[in-house]
This record gives structure tokens, sequence and C-alpha cells, in this order.
């Protein structure tokens, strides 16, 4: 049979709505490494698509997350001084292991009270805790944690980190909070590293480097905690994946501090790192779907919510009376 006079098959509707989705979701994040797209509105840009019209690319958002994250901060530590930096984490280190602590444990007795599934309310507690996304997923497999409860935990943290995010600068500026005291409240109180830092850079430069030091060397403490929440729930020896990209953010910072050359042009480093969180933190916000937010129940939920809001309040107080 002749198959000249076939009918043509029609091209799927699917396919042009896929394209200009595409299109859509490649034009918003090139506008995030513009100057006119600032860290809350590239995050609230990036959570609006992914609940209207979706994330093309959720295979790969894990992924590109995690390194773009990781290569920005290094790339920050080309703008700071190490001396300085050392005198910031002194500062904080206190605050640190006070959180860190209490936090644990409130979380483990809020677990407690709602009747939430362990592992979760642990995962929720150590997100809460540290550093959020990075320690849930360091913690998850020391504790043999399923994906529910991976999903779960990291969906509450990744909510309410957003929400941290475009709240506390707003706040800071309302309570008239140094940059000092704004970095500090900013990396103890706001769960991942990407929105610290964006929250901090919104502040200023001075918060801006106060906070990612004390956020990172708070990051540290994923190492310890992981250990002990193996020992904790008696699951088999696994691998923990230690934070490698703080010791190339020191690296640079060491760099930054004792060569003249990176002196004079890292601050060029440094545009490009800050560009490149404010694309993370849009990747993290069209990570938020309809699925994620729906997953998280009530309990776990409120657990957060507690969580968050005591070591907000807390770390508020103590930086207003106490620096």
């Amino acid at each position: 049979m002749s198959t000249a006079n076939k009918p043509e098959v029609p091209e799927q509707p699917n396919s042009t709505k896929e394209t200009l989705t595409k299109i859509i979701f490649l034009v918003a994040a090139a506008a995030c490494l513009t100057p006119y797209i600032d860290a809350p509105v590239a995050l609230l840009m990036g959570l609006v698509l992914a609940l209207t019209i979706g994330h093309p690319y959720m295979h790969l958002n894990k992924k590109a997350t995690n390194w773009l994250l990781k290569s920005s901060v290094v790339g920050l530590g080309f703008g700071m001084n190490i001396q300085t930096a050392m005198q910031a984490g002194k500062q904080g280190i206190l605050f640190t292991i006070v959180s860190i602590l209490s936090t644990l444990l409130i979380g483990w007795l809020l677990g407690r009270l709602l009747k939430i599934d362990k592992k979760t309310s642990h995962l929720v507690a150590s997100g809460t805790a540290i550093c959020g996304g990075s320690a849930i997923a360091a913690v998850g497999p020391v504790i043999d944690a399923d994906d529910k409860s991976m999903s779960v935990s990291l969906g509450i943290v990744f909510i309410l980190n957003s929400i941290a995010l475009l709240l506390f600068p707003y706040l800071g500026h309302l309570l008239n909070l140094s940059q000092q005291q704004f970095g500090l409240w900013s990396a103890i109180a706001i769960h991942d590293t990407s929105s610290v830092v964006g929250a901090a850079s919104k502040y200023g430069d001075e918060a801006l480097r106060i906070a990612t030091t004390v956020k990172l060397a708070r990051a540290l403490w994923i190492i310890p905690v992981a250990l002990v929440s193996a020992f904790m729930f008696k699951a088999k020896s696994r691998k923990i994946n230690i934070p490698w990209f703080i010791g190339l953010y020191i690296l640079a910072m060491v760099i930054y501090t004792y060569v003249p050359f990176v002196q004079e042009y890292g601050h060029y480093v440094v545009v490009l790192a800050k560009k490149g969180l404010t694309l993370t933190l849009f990747l993290i916000g069209a990570g938020l779907s309809k699925k994620v937010i729906q997953s998280v129940g009530f309990k776990p939920f409120l657990q957060g919510i507690i969580l968050w809001l005591l070591i907000s309040v807390t770390a508020l107080w103590a930086v207003m009376h106490l620096i």
C-alpha cells in the first residue's frame, strides 16, 4: 500500500507546551545571573514556576543545586580575610554549641510528645540544628532512613528555609540589628547555607562575612552528629558524607589573605559566587513542587515549625542582649 496518501501525524500538543515551559524556565534562570534579581526574588520566582508550570529539569535539580552551592561558597572565600573570619568564627562558637545541642534535645522530646516516626523526627531536628538539607543528606543514610522520611524532612526544612530567607532581612532592619548581630542570627536560625548567605548578602557585606564563616563552622558538626546518630539508631556502619567544600573555602580565604594578585582581582570571583548562589536559590524554589509540599505531614511540620521558632527567637534574644 502506498504511503503517499497517508495523513500526516499531528504534532503532540504536549510537545509545544513542554518546549514553552523549558524556554520560560531557562529565561528565568538566566535572569538570576543579572544584577536585577537578588536572592529572595530568585527564590520566589522559582517557587512560582514550581507551583504553576512546573520544573522541566527536576531530574537534574538535586545535582545542580549541590554543585552550585558548594562552588559558590568556595568562591566567596576569595573575598574574605582568614584572620577576620577566624575571629568571627570564635565569636559564634558558643552560640553554635548551645543551639545545636538544645535543638537536638528539644527535637527528640517533641518527636516523642507528638508520636512522630523516630527517624523522621531525628532528621527534622538535625536539619534544623546544623545546616538543613546537607545535614539530612548526611545523617539519613547513616540511620538507614527510608525515602519517605528523607523527603518529608527535606520538604519541611526547605519550606521553612524559604520563609526565613524572605522574612529575616525585613525583621533585621525592623529591629535595627547591626551587621554583626544579623550575621550571627541568620547563621544560627536559618537552616541551609544557601539561604543564610542569601539573607546575609541582602543585609550587608559584614553580615555576609560573619554569617558564612559561622554557618560553615556549624556545618562541621555534621560529622559528630552523624556518628552519634549511628550509635543511637544502632545502624550498620556507613560512610559519612564529610563537607569537603569547607576545606576549599578555608583554602580560598588563605589564598586571598596572603596573595596580593588574588586580593586585587578576587572581587570578580565573589561577584560570580553571589550570582551562583542566587541561581541556587532559584533552583531550590523551583524544586518545591506541589508533590513535595503535599508529602509533608502535619505532625512533622509542626515539629519543624516549633523547633525553628524556638531557635530563631532564642538566637535573636541572645544577639540583641549579649552582642
